[in-house]
């Protein structure tokens, strides 16, 4: 069993990240990947972030319907500050030591992963695929390394699907009024709309 997994506060859940979760299911032959919004970012401390509820139900309206795709709560369910490295302990015990895991990540994320929480635990449980975002480039695949010895055995790096979206940008245009059609999924934009969210 090969599980993906892509975290995220998901404020709100977009096309982009869609699109990345099926190139990366793909080409890695993964058989499910598991979504997976975060309670709280230590690296985000001091941004404003929608109730947990609302995000949750973004992901569950976005991913109805496609079967590959999973809602996953478990940072949800424990308090505090949400850790990958502890997160991914947790799936490792309930999924099995035969689960291969497959951690998605930005290429902006990954440039700062020298300074997440046990980054050598988190490559240890898992393979790491590094997907573009716009803006920014690959890591030094060798300032990895040393930064993080047994970087280069956990790394998987796809160029592309380069997306050009962001969640910020979608509560900037809602914002101001206007649309967000084709950035995210259409049951997505009822739900904003519906529930008044990113208005000033």
């Amino acid at each position: 069993m090969k599980i993906g997994i892509l975290g995220g506060t998901f404020d709100p859940i977009h096309n982009g990240h869609l699109k990345i979760a099926e190139a990366a299911r793909k080409k890695l032959g993964l058989n499910e990947v598991y979504f997976m919004p975060a309670a709280k970012t230590p690296l985000k401390e001091g941004i404003s972030i929608s109730a947990v509820k609302r995000r949750v139900e973004m992901v569950r309206l976005a991913i109805a319907g496609k079967p590959h795709f999973k809602l996953s709560t478990i940072e949800l369910d424990r308090p505090g500050p949400s850790y990958t490295a502890d997160t991914i302990a947790e799936l490792r015990k309930k999924l099995g030591a035969e689960t291969e895991l497959y951690f998605i990540i930005g290429w902006d994320s990954l440039s700062q992963f020298a300074r997440w929480r046990e980054p050598a635990r988190i490559i240890r449980m898992c393979r790491l695929v590094a997907v573009p975002r716009p803006g920014y480039t690959m890591p030094d695949p060798k300032a990895l390394e040393a930064a993080i010895p047994g970087m280069s055995e956990s790394l998987i790096v796809l160029d592309n699907p380069e997306i050009a979206i962001s969640a910020t940008e979608i509560r900037e245009r809602v914002a101001r009024g206007q649309s967000i059609r084709r950035l995210v999924p259409e049951e997505v934009a009822g739900y904003i709309q519906k529930n008044g969210l990113y208005l000033r």
